[in-house]
């Protein structure tokens, strides 16, 4: 190991002899020193979105080849709405991930919390908010026994929510009953958010202004904070010229949508929750920890870290998260039945965060993850449904990107690894 490296606990990662490097590179040479530092960083394993990038790309480029209505703006309003339920389940497996942990049981979570919804609408006379609050809670108790018997019994996560999974579905067949199935009433609010709610075109350009703004402050406090401690920056304007790019780019996307229905409800609320989460692992001294944990247990202890207490607030997390996905489908459908949260909804929720970039290692992702590899699991879905194609071939084509993201993250790992040796 080389002298030179340092260790800090949370979201910074340890100082590596090419870390060095590129300190000197963007010190002495600007922008174009920023542009060598990202491509030695690529070069020792840190590839960052590179890889979910350029898949979208081909993807994109592929589908609309085949089909000239993929990249179409009412294709791409029901591409986004499609991502927000699966996505949100994603989101909360980030966290578990993040700790080098699983939770199998997101989609049988999701299903309970419809069937939840749908019985309490129509069966016991509840109102939306109270059905909803229910759901919401069991989700809640659910990971919290998760974590519970995690901690206590160091019984391993996967054969606890593998557990889970199976409670979980019994519950819901029990809930349904015979029928198998509810419909829950088109004048419900949660059917009417996911499925008739779209942003006007007033707000949707508001809330990208919003979104670079806030991407500009984050930048300039980064480099206010790497200033404080002796840290290379950037150049001011290399954070300004970002901004404006993703500007344009979000102003864009949002013009173009509104070409059609618009920016709907429940992606705008996704969106929201990825950017919370965001800020939450990177400013937060509980998101530090999250990270740090995942890194190392046993480090983490001995620097004060209450470790019990990161892995309980994430159970309890994700299954929440699972449960309010649960409720989108729910709304999107508006139906809650026996198929509800099975099938392929496990696959892909754990497919995303890892196509995303959430290592299944422990210790290295981002909240944004989620977004980037339900984009590209739905995007595969909606250029195989307009070629008429079959599930199977899907699945085939799910199950192949997600073994290649594996194994990209696995010799990144390993490029890391020489890296840190040399």
């Amino acid at each position: 190991m080389s002298a030179t490296k340092t260790t800090r606990v949370g979201t910074e990662r340890a100082l590596t002899p090419i870390d060095l490097h590129d300190e000197r590179l963007i010190r002495t040479t600007g922008p174009r020193g920023a542009l060598a530092a990202f491509a030695a960083r690529v070069r020792g394993g840190d590839l960052g979105s590179l890889p979910v990038i350029v898949g979208l790309v081909l993807i994109a480029v592929i589908f609309q080849n085949l089909n000239g209505f993929f990249l179409s703006s009412a294709n791409l309003v029901s591409l986004a709405t499609e991502c927000a339920a699966v996505g949100t389940i994603s989101l909360g497996l980030v966290l578990v991930l993040l700790l080098g942990q699983i939770d199998l049981s997101v989609g049988s979570m999701s299903g309970l919390a419809s069937a939840i919804l749908g019985i309490g609408l129509t069966q016991l006379g509840w109102s939306v908010w109270a059905a909803m609050g229910c759901a919401l809670a069991a989700g809640l108790a659910t990971g919290l026994l998760y974590g519970v018997i995690f901690i206590r019994f160091s019984v391993p996560s996967f054969v606890i929510t593998l557990g889970g999974l199976l409670t979980l579905l019994g519950l819901q067949l029990n809930l349904l009953g015979t029928n198998g199935s509810v419909n829950i009433p088109f004048s419900s609010w949660i059917v009417s958010f996911s499925q008739q709610t779209f942003v006007s075109r007033p707000v949707s350009y508001a809330l990208a202004a919003l979104i670079a703004a806030a991407y500009l402050a984050s930048q300039l406090a980064r480099n206010r904070r790497r200033r404080q401690h002796s840290l290379s920056t950037a150049p001011p304007t290399a954070a300004f010229v970002k901004t404006g790019l993703l500007l344009i780019a979000l102003e864009a996307g949002c013009w173009y949508l509104n070409r059609d229905r618009g920016v709907s409800a429940p992606f705008v609320l996704f969106v929201a929750l990825v950017a919370t989460l965001h800020f939450t692992l990177t400013r937060t001294r509980w998101g530090r920890s999250v990270f740090a944990v995942g890194g190392s247990v046993e480090a983490a202890r001995r620097v004060g870290i209450r470790v019990n207490r990161i892995y309980l607030s994430a159970f309890a997390l994700c299954s929440v998260l699972a449960t309010l996905g649960g409720l989108l489908a729910a709304g999107r459908l508006a139906t809650a039945s026996t198929s509800s949260g099975v099938g392929d909804t496990n696959l892909n929720a754990i497919a995303a965060a890892v196509i995303g970039g959430t290592s299944l290692f422990g210790g290295r992702g981002s909240a944004y993850s989620a977004l980037l590899g339900i984009v590209v699991i739905q995007s595969i879905a909606s250029g195989l449904t307009l070629l008429n194609l079959s599930s199977a071939i899907r699945f085939v084509i799910t199950g192949v990107v997600l073994l290649i993201a594996v194994i990209v993250d696995s010799l990144a790992r390993r490029s890391r690894a020489a890296h840190g040796r040399a």
